[in-house]
């Protein structure tokens, strides 16, 4: 009996504790705009967020859409199989996102200074 009640309060100042580091945290990362970021996929599209955009001479007019290359790099995955990161002095990364059941992947060299869009590709 005596290991049940503890075991319960434990419980309830484990996810007080818990509720409280949720609220404190979200509301902190709201009022300074700070993520998160561990895994790797997230960890390169935040780096590219914070460089500039440079359109590439291939990239076609009608993909020239800052909005479009702003929620891939948002919202998109990296295929890290097709990129080439070794490289300098601009790494490769291919990032594909599903936009109205269509997949699209789009082609961007993240350089020291900026990022440079390559090209927006319709898969099929």
């Amino acid at each position: 009996m005596a290991f049940l009640r503890r075991l319960g309060w434990y419980l309830v100042g484990l996810s007080i504790g818990i509720i409280f580091l949720i609220f404190f945290l979200q509301k902190k990362a709201d009022e300074t705009g700070t993520e998160f970021c561990y895994f790797p996929n997230c960890r390169v599209l935040k780096d590219m967020r914070s460089k500039p955009i440079v359109f590439g001479d291939k990239l076609e007019a009608a993909h020239r859409d800052t909005l479009l290359i702003n929620s891939f790099l948002k919202d998109g995955d990296i295929n890290f199989r097709k990129s080439d990161t070794q490289s300098e002095p601009c790494k490769t990364y291919f990032v594909e996102q599903t936009i109205k059941e269509v997949d699209y992947t789009l082609q961007v060299k993240s350089c020291t200074s900026n990022v440079i869009v390559e090209r927006l590709v319709e898969d099929n």
